[in-house]
């Protein structure tokens, strides 16, 4: 199953900045609700982009050209 960010606009940049905010937003939901609180995209952002980009980027790049 694919995401919905895994549409027609995947591979240009407006589309893998909706894929990359989708993911933000994720792991925002998921960390909120470990915490028991709204941690705030920001807090978000900033630890999606230390901890989590480079690896989330080398697989969209791997399923991107499988699709083409």
């Amino acid at each position: 199953m694919t995401s919905p960010s895994m549409n027609a606009q995947s591979g240009t940049p407006y589309g893998e900045f909706l894929a990359e905010q989708e993911e933000i937003q994720r792991l925002k939901w998921l960390a909120s609700e470990r915490e028991g609180h709204d941690i705030g995209f920001e807090f978000a952002l900033n630890d999606w982009a230390q901890n989590h980009r480079a690896e989330w980027r080398s697989m969209r790049n791997r399923q991107l050209r499988q699709q083409a």
